[in-house]
């Protein structure tokens, strides 16, 4: 009967070690999600009313390669508001965005090559498959916090400075 009394005494404690481990480990998976995907914000991006005079200027992590592009800001669940991304494209064409893995809404800002704002998609849907299209041949792409473009103001057919 001793030897019973023993086995079960050890995958008692092997079974609570077991838990203590798995909830630490879920403690910090879920403080890295919560902190989520940092950037390094290196460019500004000055939003431009037709007359010529400034609206606004973000700071702006660059999406300049292809894998970088495809990463935008998926992962980032802490978008400073003054803050955004800006994706550069070797050339002008009709692009489509979408917002799977990005857990923040987004403003969606498609630029041609003359910097002229062409469309711009207000707070998109998190984690959403659907295609978010230019509509219009553009060579840039700005995304801000959802709801930046209508709080300040900023409408197709305006310029961007970068």
């Amino acid at each position: 009967m001793k030897p019973l009394y023993f086995e079960t005494r050890t995958i008692f404690l092997f079974v609570i070690l077991f838990s203590l481990t798995a909830c630490g480990g879920e403690s910090n998976k879920k403080k890295n999600s919560e902190r989520g995907r940092q950037l390094d914000f290196t460019e500004e991006v000055t939003f431009v009313r037709n007359d010529g005079s400034e609206i606004s200027t973000i700071r702006a992590a660059l999406a300049d390669d292809q894998e970088e592009r495809n990463q935008g800001l998926m992962d980032v669940t802490n978008l400073p508001n003054d803050a955004g991304m800006l994706f550069i494209f070797p050339e002008e064409d009709e692009l489509s965005f979408y917002m799977a893995n990005t857990p923040l809404p987004l403003d969606i800002i498609f630029v041609n090559s003359d910097s002229t704002i062409v469309r711009i998609h207000h707070n998109t849907e998190p984690f959403s498959n659907e295609q978010l299209s230019s509509d219009e041949p553009a060579q840039y792409v700005v995304e801000t916090n959802g709801g930046y473009c209508i709080s300040n103001d900023i409408q197709e057919g305006m310029k961007v400075l970068f």
